[in-house]
């Protein structure tokens, strides 16, 4: 007499928990939750952005040739921007721009390669250390001492990794996401990011040094 209670309880209980991990997935009314790919993408590119345009007022306080000021510009002006827009996104989902997910975790499991070793956000020190293409407190400390020549390389070749995390982290969003507004941020980054790149190598060979062994998969 019993069997057929359980059955019916059990089969309520296994709605629920697909129901509850459905709700941390996409959210309210098929908005992204908490720990979908476009909330962790946000998230996620929204630290490495700060970063980006932390490095870019370095080098443009530093007054550098003209080529270089105009792309620090650039960089400031378009990481900002894109940055406001996944804080406007996670506000706009009703999410949290912290979380206790780790960094890169909404791509474990999808070929995320690992940053290079001791990688980490001077504002968010270890926190960001998975996170691919992110320089180090110590790579941000010269390039603050830096001057000159100097200064330019090391900014051409800390920003070219970065761009190659970017471009890896937006690879990656897209093949976990089919959210239009999110899919096309994505795009412009791999766009955008891999012109700089280029343009960045150009700058680097110009001044007779050349960009750091690279972390994308392709090269």
């Amino acid at each position: 007499m019993e069997k057929p209670v359980r059955r019916p309880l059990l089969i309520v209980c296994g709605v629920l928990v697909l129901a509850a991990a459905a709700f941390l997935l996409f959210g309210r009314d098929g908005t992204p939750g908490d720990t979908s790919a476009e909330a962790g993408f946000a998230r996620d590119m929204a630290t490495h952005h700060a970063q980006a345009v932390e490095m870019a007022f370095l080098i443009r306080d530093k007054r550098p040739a003209p080529e270089i000021a105009s792309l620090a510009f650039d960089i400031i002006n378009t990481q900002a921007n894109q940055r406001g827009m996944f804080l406007g996104w996670l506000q706009q989902w009703q999410l949290t721009q912290a979380t206790d997910q780790p960094p890169m975790a909404w791509m474990s499991g999808h070929g995320h390669a690992a940053a290079a070793p001791g990688a980490a956000s001077a504002a968010t020190g270890g926190a960001a250390a998975r996170m691919p293409g992110m320089a180090s407190p110590d790579e941000l400390t010269k390039l603050r001492q830096a001057e000159g020549t100097p200064a330019e390389v090391l900014f051409l070749q800390l920003m070219i990794r970065h761009h190659e995390g970017g471009v890896q982290m937006s690879e990656g969003l897209l093949g976990l996401s089919t959210r239009g507004e999110v899919v096309s941020m994505a795009q412009k980054i791999v766009s955008g990011q891999s012109g700089e790149i280029k343009l960045m190598t150009d700058l680097l060979q110009k001044r007779g040094a050349q960009p750091y062994p690279s972390i994308l998969k392709s090269q």
